[in-house]
């Protein structure tokens, strides 16, 4: 038991401790990354900027990478970390999502979608991806115009992405908004909806060349490389999360639930399948729950808002 001159003696380790805990929810994992923009918006809530996604990168097949993490509060504190999901292995929290969507009572399910009661932020991973791109115009930081970014982003963006080069209609031509030469300026429009942001006014404009060709290889040259973020260094071990996801939940490594969901669970008739190992059913990616539609900046938006 820590004793009152122990703890007056580790007061900076402490700080120190808390600075870094702050700064994973404050910069939201690699916003103090200066490789990574981010969009402006004024005291509503509401932003404009136009920005350029580029192709993959030298030597790298794809433009953008598609990440999985997990953020939410549990009663022994946070769990942010990156899903093992995202590179195809299994992942402790994604399997004890699915046991407790399994289970069949609609109160372990609210708890997946929408979180533990008097906590924040729902179980479920939350999905985003990351492109490089120039930035074209930035009235807040027009020091950042003409240069690569890392620019993160979540489902409903991608969608747009996804619509550009496969369009809904037979009068609208498909478009490559990766490409230098037929690619199109994306005009990011953030509005403030009922306290969240909202991206669904942003658009392309025509296409047109970026730049130059004796310009484009140069900004080629410069982008980012995003393969690293799939490197397997970037992911604790499935055992590190497991620690950390019952500490958090409060649960024990048998999986079992705290007491305020015991009785339920223990009820439920589908339970004893959920639980059983091996079974397809507890592979997240399979649940029937839908992933956030909107980045993860609305996730810690609201929680800034609420602190």
């Amino acid at each position: 038991m820590l004793d009152f001159a122990a703890l007056k003696n580790s007061s900076q380790a402490s700080l120190e401790t808390l600075v870094k805990e702050a700064e994973k929810l404050t910069s939201r994992e690699n916003s103090n990354d200066d490789r990574f923009w981010e969009p402006a918006v004024d005291k509503a809530g509401n932003g404009f900027a136009v920005i350029r996604f580029l192709p993959a990168p030298v030597g790298e097949d794809l433009p953008w990478v598609k990440l999985y993490d997990h953020g939410f509060q549990g009663p022994g504190g946070w769990y942010i970390e990156n899903s093992l999901t995202t590179i195809g292995k299994d992942d402790p929290a994604s399997e004890h999502n699915s046991m407790l969507w399994n289970s069949g009572v609609d109160a372990n399910k609210d708890i997946v979608s929408k979180g533990l009661p008097g906590y924040k932020g729902p179980l479920k991973r939350r999905m985003k991806y990351i492109s490089n791109i120039m930035v074209i115009k930035d009235s807040a930081n027009p020091e950042n115009e003409g240069k690569v970014f890392l620019f993160r982003y979540g489902p409903k963006i991608f969608a747009k992405l996804q619509e550009a080069m496969k369009p809904q209609f037979e009068d609208e031509k498909p478009m490559n908004p990766f490409d230098f030469w037929n690619g199109a300026d994306f005009k990011l429009k953030i509005r403030n909806v009922e306290g969240y942001r909202n991206y669904d006014k942003s658009e392309f404009d025509s296409p047109k060349a970026l730049a130059k060709d004796s310009e484009l290889e140069a900004i080629w040259k410069a982008e980012h490389s995003l393969a690293e973020f799939l490197d397997p260094k970037n992911f604790k071990s499935y055992e590190e999360l497991k620690t950390r996801l019952h500490r958090v939940l409060g649960t024990t490594a048998d999986n079992s639930v705290n007491r305020k969901m015991e009785d339920e669970v223990a009820s439920a008739p589908s339970m004893k399948e959920a639980a059983a190992p091996n079974q397809k059913s507890m592979k997240e990616e399979s649940a029937p729950w839908k992933e956030d539609e909107d980045d993860d900046l609305n996730f810690f938006q609201k929680l800034a808002e609420d602190d």
